[in-house]
């Protein structure tokens, strides 16, 4: 075929054709090249609706993912009609030849076990047909097949299991049998569909068994399926209800009669002892005396008179006739019968008696691990324009057979071709077949479903090319991914899209093509999000939008992050809040006070604070942190004293110069860990908010909050203490000296001298609030029949130390500056006061208090001072100043 021109030439040259035919053409096979002049049309964009997405596969920015509109949504699918499932089955099979090479061999002496195997099928039980590669298992499937054809309501199904899963033979069975275009229902859909099908289901070339064989049936439990499968499959489970049939080889004399039919001619004595010896190497298999014939029917016209090369030109294209076989075998006596290591392996014998294209192809094929490409590719490829007609030689000689829709060398073929040398240019062959499909697939004349026929050729290009070195290769691979992918997902044909995309985003990867991997990495994250993967989505996607920051592609970044809101949609978490593994979920915000974008009303917080999948959640809000509570601690409230309270000031020696020890807090009970029953859910702590929103900022500033505050109140506790001394003096106690020493007078004393006397401080006065009375001293006096500790005199004249109040959690002791000791002063007599707060100015004491405070309760540095006593008493439960 001439690839610039949508039809094909003859298998003559295009002289002879005018001459002898007037210039008549043969009309264009279906599945032809298209014509490059078209080439550079619009880009395939297509919409298909997948579960609750409407996808819209593009090539050039990547796939756009969104919930599919209530209008778009197709309506329940229909059955096929009788019509439209024989089209399906036609589709299904491979193509037929451009010209026949052989005679057409039919099933033999296989009676018994197809008898079997319809009796079998038709009681609605499943069965699994065991056999060797090369045993005659697809021709007896398509009997059998032909034996059912009105047993079940949806007919009979013919499906391949090569490179499939379970879940891609399921959604081909869905496809058989619902007319659902550019809708590929969701797993559950799928199932609920396929449960209702009845139909017989032929699987040839199955490749899994065990558990993942019983998912197959148990979806299924309408349909009996017809199984062919090889020994090395693994096995199905015991609890299947499978019934095995095993094919074996045919006997000898069955044997005989196929090399016959094979040869088209009686077998003379000479050629069936070398059957009969082959027979016995080969166990019966009919796949070796389809060869044997082909190897006969050479031999034949190797000894044919030379006028036939004159006549045919290419003695490998000369067509096969019939009566070419009824010559005289007494001329072909001097070609020598193949010997028996020929025969066992003759894959490499009968090639070297092929024409160079048919050679070609075989390179090809084994270039691309087996698979033969279309034949409408094989001019192309080859660079002959009647390379088309060598799929049936090939098929003739028993060195193909089908498989699925297309074809691929047969059992044992590729080994011995690579044994002869047809596997030296794999990857340069590899390289030529990516460029042709590159080209092809990306024509928009091309249907997805044309290019997903060809879906095994070119996987098995992509896997040569990113397996090798080259960056030319990787480039091609590329290319040839980023082109056939889309046409993939289109066609539904999502197993080969999912080993597309890994294998271009690998030769991206490899070839550093940054942008190209980008787009690889977003596919991937489409398609595991279709298929209900959220976590490999996510994965996916937030590769391919930090690759498409590094390269500052908007568009592409746009659509990878509303893909990515999808994900978080649909794993109910938002894009800020992700907990990290063990952590409690976010709890929704709940408040009138929160300003969020327009979204559909949240539902109602759960008792363990998890969100629904499929719930709306933006992914632009985060989880903001609750203020601390206004109200003081327990402990503050308990350290400010009663009204009308007596306050009892006792000296402490000062080299036990401790500071008191504050009350323990009073613990706050946890609330429960769930809500009551018909109540809100109780609040959560804010720091607890603050863990769980996963904000790192804002818990980094809680943290600077925290510290910088205790600093503060560190700086300012330290300089209320130090009683804000002026003069050069140090106002602390010395080493040497005790706050109890009453030596005559010299030593220290921790009494502060009354007003006017020696050594006392000049304590400015402060105006009387209401209802004080001014004191001597400039301080007001208190009506009220309570007394107001005094302050500590400093020994040695300086500021001395105001008394505590009741602001402050707890006093410090008095503090001293250095000098001379004055001479101890009377004993302080408690002032009554009526207000909240003591008198800040001293007076000397008059009384003593009544009894002795408890041991732990002073705060003074004197100690207690036994002998007085106080006008009041302690309010029980009132701490000590």
């Amino acid at each position: 075929m001439d690839p610039t021109n949508r039809g094909s030439e003859e298998f003559r040259d295009d002289e002879s054709a005018s001459a002898t035919d007037g210039g008549r053409r043969r009309p264009p096979r279906e599945g032809g090249l298209p014509a490059p002049e078209t080439a550079g049309g619009p880009v395939r964009v297509v919409q298909l609706v997948a579960g609750d997405y409407l996808l819209t596969v593009n090539p050039v920015d990547g796939s756009e993912i969104e919930p599919c509109p209530p209008g778009a949504q197709p309506s329940r699918s229909r059955r096929h009609d009788p019509d439209e499932r024989a089209e399906l089955r036609r589709a299904a099979t491979p193509p037929r030849p451009a010209r026949p090479a052989g005679p057409e061999i039919p099933l033999l002496h296989r009676d018994e076990e197809r008898e079997r195997l319809t009796r079998l099928i038709s009681r609605g039980r499943s069965v699994r047909l065991t056999g060797p590669s090369g045993s005659g298992r697809s021709a007896l499937l398509d009997a059998v097949a032909e034996d059912c054809e009105d047993l079940a309501p949806d007919g009979v199904v013919r499906l391949s299991g090569h490179h499939r899963t379970p879940t891609d033979v399921l959604y081909e069975l869905f496809a058989a049998v619902h007319h659902a275009p550019l809708h590929r229902p969701d797993r559950a859909a799928m199932l609920a569909a396929v449960h209702d099908i009845g139909a017989v289901v032929v699987l040839d070339d199955l490749e899994f068994g065990g558990s993942t064989l019983d998912e197959l049936l148990d979806a299924t439990p309408e349909c009996a399926f017809l199984l062919a499968a090889t020994p090395d499959v693994a096995a199905p489970s015991a609890d299947s209800h499978l019934e095995e049939v095993f094919l074996g080889g045919l006997d000898r004399t069955s044997c005989l009669e196929l090399l016959e039919r094979a040869v088209d001619r009686p077998l003379t004595d000479e050629e069936a002892g070398w059957a009969a010896d082959l027979w016995f190497e080969s166990e019966g298999l009919p796949l070796r005396f389809v060869q044997a014939g082909a190897l006969l029917r050479q031999r034949d016209a190797l000894a044919a008179a030379p006028a036939a090369v004159d006549e045919f030109g290419v003695f490998a294209e000369r067509p096969y006739r019939a009566e070419d076989a009824t010559e005289d075998p007494a001329e072909v006596q001097d070609v020598p019968l193949p010997t028996l290591a020929q025969a066992a392996a003759p894959a490499a014998l009968l090639a070297s008696r092929l024409g160079e294209a048919a050679r070609d192809t075989l390179r090809f094929a084994v270039a691309l691990g087996g698979e033969l490409p279309h034949q409408a590719h094989l001019p192309a490829l080859a660079g002959d324009t009647h390379a088309d007609a060598v799929v049936g030689e090939l098929l003739a000689c028993g060195l193909i057979s089908a498989v699925g829709s297309h074809y691929r060398l047969a059992a044992g073929v590729a080994d011995q071709l690579l044994a002869q040398d047809y596997g030296d240019e794999a990857v340069a062959r590899a390289h030529s077949a990516a460029q042709h499909y590159a080209w092809w697939a990306g024509h928009p004349s091309v249907t997805p479903e044309r290019i997903a026929v060809e879906a095994d050729a070119i996987l098995a290009a992509l896997a040569v090319l990113v397996a090798d070195e080259d960056s030319g290769h990787r480039a091609a691979a590329v290319l040839l991914a980023r082109t056939a992918a889309p046409a993939f997902a289109a066609a539904l044909h999502w197993g080969a899209w999912e080993r597309c995309l890994r294998h271009g985003q690998e030769a991206a990867r490899a070839a550093g093509e940054v942008g190209e991997e980008a787009y690889f990495h977003h596919e991937l994250g489409v398609l595991a999000l279709c298929t209900g993967h959220v976590d490999r989505a996510r994965a996916e996607l937030e590769a391919s939008i930090g690759l498409r920051g590094v390269l500052a592609d908007k568009r592409g970044a746009v659509a990878g992050r509303r893909a990515l809101a999808l994900v978080a949609d649909r794993s109910g978490l938002a894009l800020g809040a992700r907990r990290l593994p063990g952590q409690t979920p976010p709890r929704p915000l709940a408040g009138a006070g929160d300003k969020t974008p327009p979204l559909p009303p949240l539902p109602a917080p759960r008792a363990d604070r998890s969100t629904s999948a499929g719930e709306e959640v933006p992914d632009a809000r985060s989880e903001e942190s609750a203020a601390p509570p206004a109200k003081a601690p327990a402990s503050f409230a308990a350290r400010q004293p009663a009204g009308n309270a007596t306050t009892v000031v006792n000296r402490v020696p000062a080299a036990s110069a401790v500071p008191p020890a504050r009350p323990a807090p009073a613990r706050v009970p946890a609330p429960p860990s769930g809500p009551p029953a018909g109540g809100p859910v109780a609040r959560q702590p804010w720091v607890q908010k603050l863990m769980s929103g996963g904000n790192r900022r804002n818990l980094a500033a809680a943290g600077a909050g925290v510290l910088l505050a205790a600093v503060l109140g560190t700086v300012v506790t330290l300089g209320a203490a130090s009683g804000g001394s002026t003069d050069g003096h140090s106002d602390t106690v010395k080493p040497g000296q005790s706050a109890s020493q009453q030596d005559g007078g010299d030593g220290l004393t921790a009494d502060e001298p009354a007003v006017g006397q020696p050594g006392a401080p000049q304590v400015p006065a402060r105006k009387a609030r209401p209802g004080e009375t001014p004191r001597p001293g400039g301080s007001p006096g208190a009506p009220g029949g309570t007394t107001a500790p005094s302050p500590s005199a400093s020994p040695s004249g300086g500021s001395a130390t105001r008394s505590p109040s009741p602001d402050r959690p707890s006093p410090s002791p008095s503090r001293t500056s250095g000098g001379e000791s004055p001479k101890p002063s009377p004993k302080p007599t408690p002032t009554k006061t009526g207000g909240d707060k003591p008198s800040d100015s001293p007076k000397p004491p008059t009384t003593a208090p009544s009894q002795p405070p408890t041991s732990g309760s002073s705060n003074s540095a004197s100690g207690p001072a036994p002998g007085r006593t106080t006008t009041g008493a302690p309010a029980p439960g009132t701490p000590v100043a």
